[in-house]
């Protein structure tokens, strides 16, 4: 049944019967992949928005929600690819929460939104690239771009004194992008790349290149990678060997399962991840306990922003046609209007109903910006005694 579940051939009723005026979201995340750790809690935020409309019982006049997941693998693109199609010529869902990591969302968006006029909004794809991208006004993100990222990181680093840096990223449209925004930002501080390469996920032995990295040298090592894959192991492999002995870890490195298996060499380490001390932000932590997850988890707050920016979106034009409420997504989630949080689904639907404009605020202080950019905020934190501990946020 899990299969089934996660390729997309089964679908999920949150709440009553399905009826033909239901309307159906499709969520697609890497529930296999480098990323399978955190995107279970990740489907999870998006459904709590979706329940919470369904508990309402107002959206379109009494339409329900029907959430249909699909695994995106996070890396295979051919594979999202299949899966996304099956969501939109199968299961006829009518808009789409994801995909999650650079690669995938961006065949997604390319090879089965696009062809079929399908709104697509990503909790967690970051590269800078989908800023480019052709979109027909479908693509949107509740994440910022890593072009942001690599900012606040130099700014991080400088902050701390960090004089030089070896970089290592994972072998893709994310891990390239990252490592490219970093660089940049960095040297144009004054600071020193000592080297920027790949790896590739998947290895069993990451010694031939934290040899690599050892010999260019650096006052750390920053990982662009992905918590479940190579990016921990060639955390491992640096403090096997002494190469490395403390790590800058972005958004794609955040996860407790990099703690429980690394361990307290990780003490010290430090990091970013999208994340604001917003009142929102307060909010989704409590909703997500009562519901039983992690909200403090990577993305959460995006993908519920992500699932209510669609459906809000959908009230405000008065249909679920992607055609019809695409052009509804930046005005329900910018001001002027009256401010939504996460649990107020229910009265922005009724605000939206009687012609009264909202600002939907969420969970991460959402602002979209350019052509469906976030605007977007980033926790500091830094490893202490085996646990993520907030410094600030930027």
């Amino acid at each position: 049944m899990k299969k089934l579940l996660l390729a997309g051939t089964a679908t999920l009723a949150l709440t009553g019967a399905a009826s033909a005026e239901d309307v159906k979201l499709g969520i697609i995340l890497g529930f296999t992949g480098p990323l399978e750790s955190i995107t279970p809690n990740m489907a999870s935020g998006a459904e709590l928005a979706i329940n919470e409309v369904n508990e309402a019982g107002t959206l379109l006049e009494g339409s329900k929600v029907t959430v249909v997941r699909a695994d995106s693998t996070c890396v295979d693109a051919a594979a999202a690819t299949a899966a996304a199609e099956r969501l939109v010529t199968s299961d006829k869902v009518q808009g789409i929460m994801g995909a999650d990591c650079s690669g995938v969302t961006g065949a997604v968006l390319q090879n089965v939104a696009r062809p079929n006029g399908v709104v697509m909004i990503s909790p967690s794809a970051t590269s800078p690239a989908l800023s480019e991208a052709e979109d027909d006004g479908l693509f949107f993100r509740t994440a910022p771009s890593d072009a942001r990222q690599g900012e606040v990181i130099a700014e991080i680093l400088n902050e701390r004194d960090i004089g030089s840096v070896a970089i290592t990223y994972t072998n893709n449209d994310y891990g390239k992008g990252l490592a490219d925004s970093i660089q940049q930002a960095f040297e144009k501080a004054g600071g020193k790349v000592t080297i920027s390469a790949a790896h590739e996920d998947g290895k069993a032995d990451y010694s031939a290149e934290v040899a690599a990295l050892a010999a260019a040298g650096g006052d750390m090592l920053v990982v662009a990678g992905y918590v479940d894959q190579g990016g921990k192991g060639v955390i491992q492999a640096a403090l096997d060997t002494g190469a490395f002995e403390t790590f800058f870890l972005p958004d794609g490195m955040y996860g407790e399962a990099l703690v429980e298996a690394i361990g307290s060499p990780l003490d010290g380490s430090f990091g970013t991840v999208p994340g604001t001390d917003s009142e929102g932000a307060t909010k989704i932590l409590d909703m997500a306990k009562e519901a039983g997850f992690d909200g403090t988890s990577s993305y959460v707050g995006e993908s519920y922003d992500a699932a209510s920016l669609i459906l809000l979106a959908m009230q405000a034009a008065g249909s679920a046609a992607p055609a019809d409420y695409k052009s509804k997504i930046e005005e329900v989630a910018n001001a002027p209007g009256e401010k939504v949080y996460p649990g107020d689904l229910a009265k922005a639907i009724e605000l939206l109903k009687a012609g009264t404009d909202i600002d939907y605020v969420g969970a991460t202080n959402v602002e979209l910006i350019g052509p469906g950019e976030s605007a977007g905020s980033f926790r500091e934190y830094t490893v202490k005694d085996g646990k993520f501990e907030t410094d600030r946020f930027r």
